[in-house]
């Protein structure tokens, strides 16, 4: 492992690298310095029988207080780069969505601006189909390069990846988003700027970006809003200790100070038996917890 290029450390807490800024330390942690140094980092961790994850910024992600026993990898120094053409842009899966809708705009180039405000990495907005009410990441994706279990690296186009609602077939175990190919289509600059500022601002005005979050943690019922039944259940601004759904935004859960994963997890509980009572709607987490969905579906029925 070590004649791997990049960086190499022990017990490294979790928090510091999500979002949330929650989460135990991880056994192995590894920043790996390009490309083939993350695919032999994941090939060290399969030969040795390690449970191992890939992640980019931390978003969209709750780790267990007690940390876990693996190797996490992150992508954001192997894959952060970008290659912009006359109808698109191919990106590393961690490169930030946010900075890419930026310079997109710079291009003159539109059909990104339905991610704006997604907190992630290309690679995750992959993986979770992520967007807003204004779009999907899957409305401009042409092929993703995915490093599969076997250690090919193949090319899927959309159908391969078999999009859904903040779904993809990247969710699968083992399966690593290594870049994308996106189409994009001509657009007058300065338009597109005005219109990221726009959106930015309503961000600023709608979510609490003031304190550490995940992004959204429950996925829309069909026809309906999770941010709406969390609010008409009464949740808004409740609390488990430093775990707080947020009073600007329902769908939120914000960490006002030193929140542990069990108050999270806690506080979904509690949102969930509610809007299930008053509803008869069962949420269900748009949040990934990194020990798998089963052992996250286990905890929030117990």
């Amino acid at each position: 492992m070590t004649d791997i290029p990049g960086q190499l450390r022990r017990d490294e807490p979790l928090a510091a690298h999500t979002t949330l800024r929650i989460g135990g330390p991880a056994a192995w942690f590894v920043q790996p310095a390009d490309e083939p140094a993350l695919v032999a980092a994941v090939a060290w961790a399969r030969t040795t029988g390690l449970p191992f994850w890939c992640i980019g910024n931390g978003s969209n992600l709750l780790v267990p207080d007690e940390g876990v026993s693996g190797c996490v990898i992150t992508t954001g120094s192997a894959c952060r780069w970008v290659r912009w053409e006359e109808d698109g842009v191919e990106a590393g899966a961690g490169y930030p969505v946010q900075r890419l809708l930026n310079e997109a705009g710079r291009h003159g180039l539109s059909g990104l601006e339905g991610l704006s405000g997604v907190p992630g990495t290309v690679g995750g907005a992959l993986v979770m189909n992520a967007g807003t009410a204004a779009g999907e990441t899957s409305a401009v994706v042409v092929s993703a390069r995915v490093l599969l279990p076997s250690g090919a690296v193949v090319e899927w186009g959309p159908a391969d990846l078999a999009f859904g609602y903040r779904s993809s077939r990247l969710q699968e175990p083992g399966h690593v988003v290594l870049s994308a190919r996106l189409r994009l289509k001509a657009g007058d600059p300065a338009a597109i700027r005005r219109d990221l500022a726009a959106r930015a601002r309503r961000r600023r005005d709608t979510q609490p970006l003031e304190l550490p979050s995940a992004g959204s943690i429950w996925t829309n019922p069909p026809g309906d809003h999770a941010g709406r039944l969390v609010e008409a259940a009464g949740c808004k601004g409740l609390r488990v200790a430093d775990a707080m759904v947020s009073p600007k935004h329902a769908n939120f859960i914000v960490n006002a100070g030193a929140a542990r994963a069990a108050d999270v997890l806690e506080l979904m509980r509690i949102v969930r038996a509610r809007v299930r009572e008053r509803f008869t709607i069962v949420l269900e987490p748009e949040i990934r917890w990194m020990l798998g969905p089963e052992d996250f579906r286990r905890r929030l029925d117990a």
